[in-house]
């Protein structure tokens, strides 16, 4: 069950935390998993190394998803290589936290291309493959506060909900080419990027979560793998919420 041999898999943001889970789960399950990095070719690498080890296929593949001409090159470059792209897994993202007063314009613009337009592109250069194929699952990875919001976080919990909208309306374009469109919501997961955040306001936030714990990134992996199965060919346009009961 879960299975994904024969799949091809692009993850963006593939090089460390949540991407990099996903990545070595879906190589764990058979895919051959384009691990996308922009700066963390290092990093990219030693994820390459973990699916390899694991005795998955793997191989690094470096561009900016902010850039939708690297965007279009790199997934042609992807296809040419190895005939389709069934899996995207459009991960890479930013986070640029202040209150709305402080927010500057040019911090909004660079979460906008990365967090939203570089999702949305990843998606329209990988279904022309799908739609060849007349198969594909496209997931978005979101975030809790996409849904519910959260102070200091304006601009970037926009682009995790505009994401959610761009999920369901793209889900609704392609369902009938067996395209299937969903986005993962993170809650508080143990991350590089939570790593940041003060230790107060850690134990609040824990507070919160009626499980009464921070989540791992395996956890949000698992989601993945599920999404990008055939096992779940009948889950289209939804919101998948892995955070403990954080949001419900």
């Amino acid at each position: 069950m879960f299975r994904l041999d024969g799949k091809v898999a692009l993850v963006t943001g593939g090089s460390r935390g949540i991407g990099r889970a996903c990545a070595v789960a879906l190589g764990a399950q058979g895919a051959t998993v384009l691990v996308n990095y922009v700066r963390g070719e290092a990093a990219a690498k030693e994820a390459v190394d973990a699916i390899v080890a694991a005795g998955g296929k793997a191989e690094i593949i470096g561009f900016d998803v902010a850039s939708t001409a690297a965007v279009d090159a790199a997934v042609e470059d992807v296809v040419k290589r190895h005939g389709k792209i069934d899996v995207l897994v459009a991960n890479a993202g930013i986070a640029i936290d202040g209150l709305l007063l402080r927010l500057k314009d040019e911090d909004v613009d660079k979460l906008v291309a990365t967090n939203l337009r570089g999702a949305i592109m990843s998606a329209r250069a990988v279904t022309k493959s799908m739609m060849r194929a007349k198969k594909g699952r496209i997931i978005f990875m979101s975030s809790i506060v996409g849904e519910m919001g959260n102070a200091g976080q304006t601009a970037y919990a926009a682009t995790k909900a505009a994401l959610i909208g761009a999920a369901k309306s793209i889900a609704r374009e392609y369902a009938s080419r067996n395209i299937t469109v969903n986005c993962i919501a993170p809650g508080f997961i143990d991350t590089e990027m939570t790593d940041a955040i003060p230790a107060p306001a850690k134990e609040q936030m824990l507070k919160t979560i009626p499980l009464g714990r921070t989540g791992k990134a395996e956890e949000i992996a698992a989601a993945c793998v599920y999404l990008a199965s055939d096992e779940a060919a009948y889950v289209t346009g939804q919101v998948l919420g892995v955070n403990g009961g954080m949001h419900m």
